[in-house]
């Protein structure tokens, strides 16, 4: 009896033993720190609600007027003749420069040669007849009534001998301005009536720019001032000219005043019809605090952000400045040391405290002791056999 009892005590204390291991494999006691504390006591109370925040930027701001218009020529025409006739000679070669009044076509003359040789005679014919008519005034054999007639009749023929004179210079189709031509339209030989064309003449050695500004920035532009074009055909490449005319009055339908600017062209870069982004520089800060359009917190009339000062979050008034894409200038309110939060403003009061996020995983593991600040704001894992 005595073997028998002392066998089933060994065993309840076996089973006992058993059931208080399987209740600490199961639920693992809690992580101490070195003084014996549980770890959340050790680390005190929760640091602060999660945000992102960055330090403001000091960048160079510049306010501009962005327009858009389309180049032309500094003058352009189509060459046409100012009479009939037909091509003897063409003096041009297709899309080279030419100079102001050189040789474009020649007509044939022989048809107004003929009429100024008649008109020519006419008029000499008049001149004799009125001189006549003067001697015999002096005779008194006519009066001064013939005379007169005689007069009026050398008036008209002169007349005719100048309009032919002027008939037959027409015959040969000079530029009006230095520039380049295009492609002609006819070949020699052809006939031509007056006002058929012939080629078209363009000065490119400046350009001009046509644009819209809205009648807010009326007051802020002005001729002589600087303006960049940038093109698609020379995406690298920016083009400065200056405005020489504003159009007088203010669209009514669009509330925008018409500008024009010259565009040096002195490589022969740009062309006639090529599309330009135009920019009007107004103003440039170089030191402006910059922060990322997202830290913007409006409430009402007015525009605030949160500023991170001693792990608080601290309510800040500010004066936004100028606009860019995801970004605003700040005008009053921050300095150039302030961070402030651009995520997590939702849940934020004036004085709250706050824990900033890192701003990537790769870059706080990159950061010298990044591992070690991670592992420090997670509680300790529980480790086997504590």
């Amino acid at each position: 009896m005595t073997l028998r009892a002392a066998v089933v005590g060994i065993s309840l204390l076996s089973f006992t033993l058993a059931g208080c291991g399987s209740k600490t494999d199961g639920a693992p006691a809690a992580a101490k720190s070195g003084d014996g504390k549980p770890a959340a006591a050790a680390g005190g109370p929760p640091k602060g609600l999660p945000v992102k925040a960055q330090r403001v930027k000091v960048d160079l701001v510049q306010n501009e007027i962005n327009a858009v218009g389309t180049l032309m020529a500094a003058e352009s025409i189509v060459v046409r003749p100012e009479i009939a006739g037909r091509i003897v000679s063409m003096h041009f070669s297709e899309g080279q420069p030419v100079q102001k009044g050189a040789k474009l076509v020649t007509l044939d003359p022989a048809e107004y040669q003929a009429q100024l040789a008649a008109s020519a005679a006419d008029a000499r014919t008049e001149s004799q007849k009125y001189q006549r008519a003067r001697d015999l005034l002096e005779q008194k054999f006519v009066s001064q009534e013939a005379v007169d007639l005689a007069k009026g009749g050398m008036e008209r023929a002169a007349a005719k001998r100048l309009a032919d004179e002027v008939l037959l210079a027409k015959t040969t189709v000079v530029a009006p301005f230095s520039g380049n031509v295009g492609l002609r339209y006819v070949s020699p030989g052809a006939y031509v009536k007056a006002g058929d064309d012939i080629v078209r003449l363009e000065s490119t050695g400046t350009l001009k720019l046509d644009f819209r500004v809205p009648e807010v920035y009326v007051s802020k532009i002005h001729p002589k001032q600087t303006v960049t074009v940038r093109t698609d055909a020379y995406p690298g490449d920016v083009f400065e000219g200056h405005i020489y005319a504003l159009e007088p009055a203010v669209d009514e339908k669009t509330r925008t005043v018409l500008a024009r600017a010259e565009i040096p062209n002195r490589q022969g870069k740009l062309r006639p019809g090529m599309f330009g982004r135009v920019a009007i520089l107004l103003e440039s800060r170089p030191n402006a605090i910059v922060i990322p359009e997202q830290a913007i917190w409006p409430q009402g009339r007015d525009t605030f952000v949160f500023r991170v000062v001693d792990g608080k979050a601290t309510l800040t008034k500010i004066q936004m400045g100028i606009r860019r894409p995801g970004e605003v200038e700040v005008a009053q309110g921050l300095g150039p040391d302030d961070m402030v939060v651009t995520d997590g403003q939702l849940k934020l009061k004036d004085g709250a405290p706050v824990m900033v996020l890192p701003a990537a995983p790769a870059a706080a593991a990159a950061a010298p002791g990044g591992a070690a600040a991670g592992k420090a704001g997670a509680p300790a894992s529980p480790k086997a056999g504590s």
